[in-house]
Protein backbone atom coordinates (compact mmCIF):
# COMPACT_ATOMS: atom_id res chain seq x y z
CA UNK A 1 0.00 0.00 0.00
CA UNK A 2 1.43 3.48 -0.83
CA UNK A 3 2.64 5.29 2.27
CA UNK A 4 0.24 8.24 2.11
CA UNK A 5 -2.69 5.91 1.45
CA UNK A 6 -1.72 3.92 4.54
CA UNK A 7 -1.53 7.10 6.60
CA UNK A 8 -4.96 8.19 5.38
CA UNK A 9 -6.39 4.82 6.40
CA UNK A 10 -4.79 5.00 9.83
CA UNK A 11 -6.11 8.51 10.39
CA UNK A 12 -9.65 7.24 9.94
CA UNK A 13 -9.01 4.54 12.53
CA UNK A 14 -7.53 6.77 15.24
CA UNK A 15 -9.85 6.65 18.24
CA UNK A 16 -10.59 9.37 20.75
CA UNK A 17 -10.99 7.07 23.75
CA UNK A 18 -12.89 8.01 26.88
CA UNK A 19 -14.58 11.34 27.47
CA UNK A 20 -12.74 14.03 29.39
CA UNK A 21 -13.71 15.62 32.66
CA UNK A 22 -16.17 18.52 32.98
CA UNK A 23 -15.17 21.76 31.18
CA UNK A 24 -12.62 23.94 32.93
CA UNK A 25 -11.72 27.59 32.22
CA UNK A 26 -9.90 27.99 28.93
CA UNK A 27 -6.59 29.85 29.05
CA UNK A 28 -6.03 33.05 27.13
CA UNK A 29 -2.71 33.84 25.47
CA UNK A 30 0.11 35.11 27.67
CA UNK A 31 0.35 38.89 27.87
CA UNK A 32 3.87 40.04 27.03
CA UNK A 33 5.65 43.36 27.13
CA UNK A 34 7.02 44.57 23.78
CA UNK A 35 10.57 43.89 24.96
CA UNK A 36 9.75 40.35 26.09
CA UNK A 37 7.85 39.66 22.87
CA UNK A 38 10.81 40.84 20.81
CA UNK A 39 13.22 38.63 22.78
CA UNK A 40 10.99 35.57 22.37
CA UNK A 41 10.48 36.20 18.66
CA UNK A 42 14.22 36.42 18.07
CA UNK A 43 14.78 33.20 20.05
CA UNK A 44 12.15 31.35 18.01
CA UNK A 45 13.63 32.59 14.73
CA UNK A 46 17.12 31.53 15.82
CA UNK A 47 15.86 28.07 16.74
CA UNK A 48 14.27 27.76 13.30
CA UNK A 49 17.51 28.79 11.59
CA UNK A 50 19.46 26.29 13.71
CA UNK A 51 16.97 23.55 12.80
CA UNK A 52 17.38 24.27 9.09
CA UNK A 53 21.17 24.15 9.41
CA UNK A 54 20.92 20.83 11.30
CA UNK A 55 18.69 19.34 8.60
CA UNK A 56 20.99 20.57 5.84
CA UNK A 57 24.19 18.86 6.94
CA UNK A 58 24.17 17.23 10.39
CA UNK A 59 25.14 13.56 10.61
CA UNK A 60 21.91 12.78 12.50
CA UNK A 61 19.67 14.88 10.26
CA UNK A 62 16.53 13.24 8.96
CA UNK A 63 18.13 13.56 5.52
CA UNK A 64 21.09 11.47 6.71
CA UNK A 65 18.94 8.35 7.05
CA UNK A 66 19.61 5.74 4.35
CA UNK A 67 18.21 2.51 5.74
CA UNK A 68 15.78 1.08 8.30
CA UNK A 69 15.49 -2.56 9.27
CA UNK A 70 12.80 -3.63 11.73
CA UNK A 71 13.43 -6.53 14.08
CA UNK A 72 9.89 -7.80 13.57
CA UNK A 73 9.75 -11.32 15.02
CA UNK A 74 13.54 -11.49 15.28
CA UNK A 75 15.39 -10.84 18.53
CA UNK A 76 18.77 -10.33 16.84
CA UNK A 77 20.03 -8.47 13.77
CA UNK A 78 23.51 -8.51 12.28
CA UNK A 79 25.26 -5.42 10.93
CA UNK A 80 28.19 -5.46 8.52
CA UNK A 81 29.62 -4.87 5.06
CA UNK A 82 28.78 -8.26 3.57
CA UNK A 83 25.35 -8.66 1.93
CA UNK A 84 24.44 -11.62 4.14
CA UNK A 85 23.87 -9.24 7.08
CA UNK A 86 20.39 -8.10 8.03
CA UNK A 87 21.73 -4.52 7.94
CA UNK A 88 24.25 -4.21 5.12
CA UNK A 89 26.42 -1.06 5.10
CA UNK A 90 28.65 -1.37 2.01
CA UNK A 91 31.57 0.71 3.22
CA UNK A 92 35.26 -0.25 3.54
CA UNK A 93 35.17 1.27 7.02
CA UNK A 94 32.71 -1.42 8.15
CA UNK A 95 33.88 -4.97 8.86
CA UNK A 96 32.28 -7.81 6.86
CA UNK A 97 30.47 -8.88 10.05
CA UNK A 98 30.75 -5.91 12.35
CA UNK A 99 28.02 -6.20 15.00
CA UNK A 100 25.36 -8.40 16.46
CA UNK A 101 22.52 -6.40 18.03
CA UNK A 102 19.94 -8.16 20.23
CA UNK A 103 16.84 -6.79 21.91
CA UNK A 104 17.19 -7.20 25.66
CA UNK A 105 13.99 -6.06 27.38
CA UNK A 106 13.86 -2.29 27.08
CA UNK A 107 17.51 -2.17 25.95
CA UNK A 108 19.84 -3.56 23.31
CA UNK A 109 22.86 -5.80 23.71
CA UNK A 110 25.54 -4.87 21.18
CA UNK A 111 28.61 -7.02 20.48
CA UNK A 112 31.40 -6.65 17.92
CA UNK A 113 32.00 -9.78 15.82
CA UNK A 114 35.02 -9.54 13.52
CA UNK A 115 38.52 -9.09 15.00
CA UNK A 116 39.23 -5.39 15.32
CA UNK A 117 35.58 -4.38 14.99
CA UNK A 118 34.45 -1.78 17.53
CA UNK A 119 31.68 0.74 18.08
CA UNK A 120 31.43 3.97 20.05
CA UNK A 121 28.93 5.06 22.69
CA UNK A 122 29.19 8.69 23.79
CA UNK A 123 32.77 8.83 22.57
CA UNK A 124 33.89 5.62 24.29
CA UNK A 125 35.20 2.82 22.07
CA UNK A 126 33.72 -0.57 22.99
CA UNK A 127 33.40 -4.14 21.75
CA UNK A 128 30.41 -5.10 23.93
CA UNK A 129 27.73 -3.15 25.80
CA UNK A 130 24.07 -3.04 26.80
CA UNK A 131 22.54 0.31 25.90
CA UNK A 132 19.13 1.92 25.87
CA UNK A 133 17.51 3.36 22.77
CA UNK A 134 20.28 5.55 21.36
CA UNK A 135 22.77 6.04 18.58
CA UNK A 136 26.10 4.23 18.34
CA UNK A 137 28.94 4.95 15.96
CA UNK A 138 30.59 2.47 13.57
CA UNK A 139 33.01 3.31 10.76
CA UNK A 140 31.86 6.92 10.42
CA UNK A 141 28.15 5.95 10.37
CA UNK A 142 25.60 6.39 13.13
CA UNK A 143 23.40 3.38 13.87
CA UNK A 144 20.30 4.34 15.82
CA UNK A 145 18.81 1.64 18.01
CA UNK A 146 15.14 2.56 18.02
CA UNK A 147 12.82 0.75 20.43
CA UNK A 148 9.24 2.10 20.70
CA UNK A 149 8.31 -1.53 21.54
CA UNK A 150 8.71 -2.13 17.79
CA UNK A 151 12.52 -2.27 17.66
CA UNK A 152 14.44 -1.25 14.57
CA UNK A 153 17.88 -0.20 13.39
CA UNK A 154 18.18 3.05 11.43
CA UNK A 155 21.41 3.86 9.59
CA UNK A 156 22.65 7.45 9.20
CA UNK A 157 25.26 8.17 6.53
CA UNK A 158 27.28 11.42 6.86
CA UNK A 159 27.47 11.40 3.03
CA UNK A 160 23.83 10.55 2.47
CA UNK A 161 22.59 11.29 -1.06
CA UNK A 162 19.43 12.68 0.54
CA UNK A 163 21.24 15.91 1.46
CA UNK A 164 20.94 16.81 -2.23
CA UNK A 165 17.16 16.98 -1.74
CA UNK A 166 17.43 19.65 0.95
CA UNK A 167 15.05 22.54 0.26
CA UNK A 168 14.76 24.17 3.65
CA UNK A 169 11.81 24.26 6.01
CA UNK A 170 8.73 26.47 6.18
CA UNK A 171 7.01 28.05 9.17
CA UNK A 172 4.08 30.29 9.83
CA UNK A 173 5.17 33.77 10.97
CA UNK A 174 5.82 33.99 14.71
CA UNK A 175 2.55 34.88 16.44
CA UNK A 176 2.74 35.08 20.23
CA UNK A 177 -1.04 35.04 20.55
CA UNK A 178 -0.54 31.25 20.32
CA UNK A 179 1.57 31.17 23.49
CA UNK A 180 -0.15 29.93 26.69
CA UNK A 181 0.70 29.28 30.31
CA UNK A 182 -2.00 26.96 31.56
CA UNK A 183 -2.78 24.06 33.87
CA UNK A 184 -3.02 20.46 32.77
CA UNK A 185 -6.44 19.13 33.72
CA UNK A 186 -5.47 15.67 34.98
CA UNK A 187 -7.23 12.58 33.79
CA UNK A 188 -8.89 11.20 36.97
CA UNK A 189 -8.38 7.70 35.60
CA UNK A 190 -5.15 7.83 33.58
CA UNK A 191 -6.05 5.05 31.20
CA UNK A 192 -3.92 3.35 28.59
CA UNK A 193 -4.74 4.27 25.03
CA UNK A 194 -3.44 3.27 21.60
CA UNK A 195 -1.61 5.74 19.38
CA UNK A 196 -1.48 4.55 15.79
CA UNK A 197 1.70 5.24 13.82
CA UNK A 198 2.76 5.87 10.25
CA UNK A 199 4.20 2.35 9.89
CA UNK A 200 0.96 0.75 11.03
CA UNK A 201 2.10 -0.04 14.59
CA UNK A 202 -0.18 0.36 17.60
CA UNK A 203 1.84 2.23 20.22
CA UNK A 204 0.68 2.27 23.84
CA UNK A 205 0.38 5.51 25.77
CA UNK A 206 -1.22 6.96 28.88
CA UNK A 207 -3.78 9.72 28.44
CA UNK A 208 -2.57 11.99 31.22
CA UNK A 209 -4.94 14.94 30.84
CA UNK A 210 -6.08 17.90 28.76
CA UNK A 211 -5.09 21.47 27.94
CA UNK A 212 -7.91 23.99 27.47
CA UNK A 213 -7.22 27.30 25.74
CA UNK A 214 -8.72 29.95 23.48
CA UNK A 215 -7.79 30.55 19.87
CA UNK A 216 -9.44 33.90 19.25
CA UNK A 217 -12.87 33.32 20.76
CA UNK A 218 -12.92 29.58 20.05
CA UNK A 219 -12.43 27.18 22.91
CA UNK A 220 -9.98 24.38 22.14
CA UNK A 221 -9.01 21.24 24.02
CA UNK A 222 -5.98 19.05 23.32
CA UNK A 223 -5.27 15.70 24.90
CA UNK A 224 -1.80 15.14 26.38
CA UNK A 225 -0.27 11.68 26.35
CA UNK A 226 2.85 9.90 27.59
CA UNK A 227 4.12 7.14 25.37
CA UNK A 228 4.74 3.89 27.25
CA UNK A 229 8.07 3.22 25.60
CA UNK A 230 11.70 2.78 26.64
CA UNK A 231 13.47 6.10 26.90
CA UNK A 232 10.31 8.10 27.67
CA UNK A 233 10.46 9.68 31.13
CA UNK A 234 7.67 9.70 33.69
CA UNK A 235 7.14 13.43 33.10
CA UNK A 236 7.58 13.45 29.32
CA UNK A 237 4.24 14.34 27.80
CA UNK A 238 3.38 15.04 24.19
CA UNK A 239 0.58 16.62 22.23
CA UNK A 240 -0.09 15.28 18.74
CA UNK A 241 -2.73 17.27 16.86
CA UNK A 242 -4.33 18.24 13.57
CA UNK A 243 -6.18 21.46 12.74
CA UNK A 244 -7.86 23.24 9.84
CA UNK A 245 -4.50 23.86 8.11
CA UNK A 246 -3.62 20.13 8.08
CA UNK A 247 -3.21 18.75 4.57
CA UNK A 248 -3.31 22.27 3.15
CA UNK A 249 -0.60 24.47 4.63
CA UNK A 250 0.69 22.02 7.23
CA UNK A 251 1.80 18.39 7.05
CA UNK A 252 -1.06 15.93 6.29
CA UNK A 253 -0.29 13.58 9.20
CA UNK A 254 -0.38 16.39 11.75
CA UNK A 255 1.99 18.27 14.02
CA UNK A 256 3.48 17.86 17.48
CA UNK A 257 4.18 20.23 20.35
CA UNK A 258 6.00 19.48 23.61
CA UNK A 259 4.52 21.17 26.70
CA UNK A 260 7.12 22.45 29.15
CA UNK A 261 6.30 22.24 32.85
CA UNK A 262 6.79 25.49 34.75
CA UNK A 263 7.97 25.84 38.38
CA UNK A 264 4.42 26.69 39.52
CA UNK A 265 3.06 23.41 38.12
CA UNK A 266 1.46 24.92 35.06
CA UNK A 267 2.72 24.29 31.53
CA UNK A 268 4.01 26.45 28.74
CA UNK A 269 2.21 25.53 25.53
CA UNK A 270 3.68 27.63 22.73
CA UNK A 271 2.18 26.62 19.41
CA UNK A 272 4.90 28.59 17.60
CA UNK A 273 7.05 25.59 18.54
CA UNK A 274 4.83 23.07 16.74
CA UNK A 275 6.96 20.81 14.59
CA UNK A 276 6.46 18.12 11.99
CA UNK A 277 7.19 14.47 12.74
CA UNK A 278 10.42 13.08 11.33
CA UNK A 279 8.44 11.15 8.72
CA UNK A 280 7.62 14.47 7.04
CA UNK A 281 11.18 14.32 5.70
CA UNK A 282 12.30 10.68 5.90
CA UNK A 283 10.49 7.40 5.29
CA UNK A 284 12.70 5.65 7.86
CA UNK A 285 10.75 6.75 10.96
CA UNK A 286 7.73 5.45 12.85
CA UNK A 287 5.72 8.53 13.89
CA UNK A 288 2.61 8.83 16.10
CA UNK A 289 -0.61 9.81 14.36
CA UNK A 290 -2.74 12.34 16.26
CA UNK A 291 -5.83 10.80 17.89
CA UNK A 292 -9.26 11.79 16.67
CA UNK A 293 -9.80 13.75 19.90
CA UNK A 294 -7.01 16.11 18.85
CA UNK A 295 -8.48 17.29 15.57
CA UNK A 296 -9.20 21.01 15.97
CA UNK A 297 -11.70 22.80 13.77
CA UNK A 298 -9.79 26.07 13.98
CA UNK A 299 -6.66 26.96 12.03
CA UNK A 300 -3.47 26.98 14.10
CA UNK A 301 -1.42 29.34 11.98
CA UNK A 302 1.71 28.87 14.05
CA UNK A 303 4.69 26.56 14.01
CA UNK A 304 6.02 24.41 11.18
CA UNK A 305 4.30 24.17 7.82
CA UNK A 306 4.57 21.41 5.22
CA UNK A 307 7.82 21.70 3.25
CA UNK A 308 6.68 18.94 0.84
CA UNK A 309 9.61 16.54 1.05
CA UNK A 310 7.31 13.77 -0.20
Amino acid sequence: MPRLALIALLLTLSSSGTAAAAPVPAASPVRLSPAKADTLTRAILKDRADTEEWLKSNGTSYLATVQRVDFGAKQTLTVGRDPDNHVCIPSPNISPHHLVVSVSGDSFHVAAVDPGATFTVRGQTLTRATVGPSGIGIGGFTVRLSHQRFPAIIVFDPKSPNYAHYKGLKWFPVDLSYRYQLPLTPNPRPDTTIILSTRGNRRRAVRVGWFDFLVGKTRCRLEATRLLEPGVGENDISVFFRDATTGKESYPVGRYVDPVQLPDGRYLLDLNNCYNPACAVSEHYNCPIPPRANVLKVSIRAGEMDSHYH
